[in-house]
């Protein structure tokens, strides 16, 4: 296992870490499953586990308190908040009365005092970067939380967010963990540049594309994947965003073949190439997803590898860039740009 400096934090974490959004209802998993992922990613070497309210109602959290009791010091431990928390409608967003609320709700869940990483997982319109911003503040000099981040912002909205932490002098998101994979590389213009200059630690997720990176969907063969069943429109090739990421699919397949690689090699190898990328989450529901994807903790890609990558999907490229969680709320609602 390979390990990198969290942005400027100077704490290591592995290049590959445990998602852990699979875990309950969601990926239909036990606790004792969960558990002996938990012992197994550890054991390999992965030392950061992430995982959110948000994932089966925080199921999900209970899992993972009760998987890393008693060694939770060996652990960097991520959370997140912002999500929908039922139907009312203050039990959301980034708001102070929130998230004072969602971070005791979750420290319960999972069992401990504080989380090493607490983050915003989706940017809030209707609450200013200050709100935001001064409610992590206090929270972490309450030493509930070490260090906070943000979670699939588009650029701007985090450098609005460095601007406000440094105008109202108060403690600023140190990592970011956007959607990341060969098949959506659209953070390449404007997410990972960012990061860089601010110094950013990121953790990207979905590296495998929802299972399009897994191996097991190719041209002729019925695709199968867990998120086909809850998500079919991602999957329906008739759709042209489809037939165009199973068509890189097969061209990122040879490559793989003639690398001597896996395709999840070839994707987590990629993923964790950019020098702006500090680790790649992966999300096992099973011990054969997790032992396929541990095998590829130490791939390190070829220059000549990555250029043929480039040659299918070019950098800066989403192939289905409606998917993408950082779009501008004016874009999706038309009274939001109607005068």
């Amino acid at each position: 296992m390979q390990y990198r400096t969290l942005g400027h934090t100077g704490v290591q974490v592995s290049t590959l870490a445990l998602g852990a959004m699979n875990f309950g209802s969601i990926g239909r998993t036990t606790q004792d499953e969960a558990t002996a992922l938990v012992d197994a990613t550890l054991e390999a070497g992965i030392n950061l586990i992430d995982t959110a309210d948000r994932y089966s109602d925080g199921e999900s959290e209970e899992m993972v308190g009760k998987a890393i009791a008693g060694r939770r010091d060996d652990i960097v431990l991520a959370t997140k908040a912002a999500m929908p928390m039922g139907d009312e409608r203050n039990h959301r967003g980034a708001s102070r009365r929130w998230l004072v609320t969602a971070l005791d709700d979750s420290l319960r869940r999972l069992g401990v005092d504080h989380v090493d990483l607490y983050q915003i997982h989706r940017w809030d319109p209707a609450t200013s970067d200050e709100e935001t911003l001064s409610a992590l503040t206090d929270l972490q000099r309450a030493g509930k939380i070490r260090y906070f981040g943000s979670s699939t912002f588009p650029a701007h909205r985090i450098v609005q967010a460095q601007w406000a932490a440094r105008e109202h002098h108060l403690g600023r998101y140190v990592t970011e963990q956007p959607s990341y994979s060969v098949l959506q590389r659209g953070i390449e213009a404007h997410v990972l540049p960012v990061a860089e200059q601010y110094g950013l630690g990121v953790l990207v997720w979905s590296p495998l594309a929802s299972g399009w990176l897994s191996g097991a969907i190719r041209e002729g063969l019925e695709i199968t994947t867990s998120r086909s069943a809850f998500m079919p429109e991602r999957f329906d090739t008739s759709i042209p965003s489809n037939r165009a990421r199973l068509d890189a699919v097969e061209r990122l397949a040879r490559i793989a073949d003639e690398a001597g690689l896996t395709m999840i090699q070839l994707a987590l190898g990629f993923a964790t190439a950019h020098p702006a990328v500090t680790s790649a989450l992966i999300g096992p529901r099973t011990p054969e997803h997790l032992a396929a994807q541990l095998a590829a903790a130490d791939t390190v890609l070829p220059a000549d590898v990555l250029d043929a990558i480039d040659t299918v999907v070019a950098p800066g490229t989403d192939l289905a860039a409606h998917e993408k969680f950082d779009t501008p709320p004016a874009l999706l609602d038309p009274a939001l740009r109607r005068r």
